[in-house]
């Protein structure tokens, strides 16, 4: 009759489960190592990294479903020929269209195959000191030819002296006449012309300029007026 030592499974028993033990907590130090590892990597990464990754999967998506869609501007307010358009700057009025041969004293001088295309333009300044009619705040930028885009007018005269250039005082209504030279045949009597009237922001010069000015005009309002072919111009006044 065999004699059974009770001791030897116990024993068995405990060593496996402190093996299994020891096994658990290497691979709990190996796993906790590992994602200690990334932690410490990503506190490394630019907190900026993270929007920017998440811009790209926006876009991604986005440009897979059809893009990101586009919101069309809202259409100009259209003015008529003889209304004005007023901000704090000026008050400007478009009064008509001139196509002639020559235009003396507008200062703008067509060459051989050109004409000149004019606007009489009903102009106040609205501001507190005296406003150049040319330059990047002046008449001649802040009314433009939709058909010229871009082309600032070549020439501003005042339409009573032929005054070129002229400075407006505050306050003093004047009428221009703005002037191009254009392609004898671009244009012609009963012409349709766009004109976009722009409004200019007012700036404070801290730097190279002291001073405030008006400048980076953007398109506020158009008006559409019909272009009288007058011809020399010789047989009658052009207003």
């Amino acid at each position: 009759m065999s004699t059974q030592r009770s001791g030897e499974p116990a024993s068995e028993s405990a060593a496996a489960a402190s093996a299994r033990s020891r096994r658990a907590a290497r691979a709990e130090r190996r796993s906790s190592q590992r994602f200690g590892w990334l932690r410490a990597a990503s506190d490394r990464v630019p907190t900026s990294w993270f929007a920017g990754i998440a811009t790209a999967i926006v876009l991604i998506a986005t440009a897979a479903f059809g893009g990101i869609a586009t919101v069309e501007a809202a259409p100009l307010p259209e003015l008529e020929p003889g209304e004005p358009h007023v901000n704090d700057q000026f008050s400007t009025t478009v009064r008509r269209a001139v196509l002639i041969d020559d235009l003396p004293g507008s200062g703008v001088f067509p060459e051989a195959g050109q004409r000149v295309l004019s606007l009489v333009v009903d102009a106040e300044n609205r501001w507190t000191r005296p406003l150049s009619s040319i330059g990047e705040g002046g008449m001649s930028r802040l009314v433009e030819l939709a058909d010229l885009p871009g082309v600032a007018a070549e020439g501003v005269a005042r339409y009573d002296d032929a005054t070129a250039s002229p400075w407006l005082q505050p306050e003093v209504p004047a009428t221009l006449v703005l002037s191009w030279a254009v392609d004898a045949n671009r244009f012609g009597d009963g012409d349709e012309l766009v004109v976009r009237l722009s409004d200019a922001s007012l700036f404070t010069g801290t730097m190279v300029v002291d001073d405030v000015y008006w400048a980076e005009p953007i398109a506020a309002a158009t008006v559409r007026v019909r272009v009288e072919d007058v011809g020399s111009g010789s047989g009658g006044e052009t207003r």
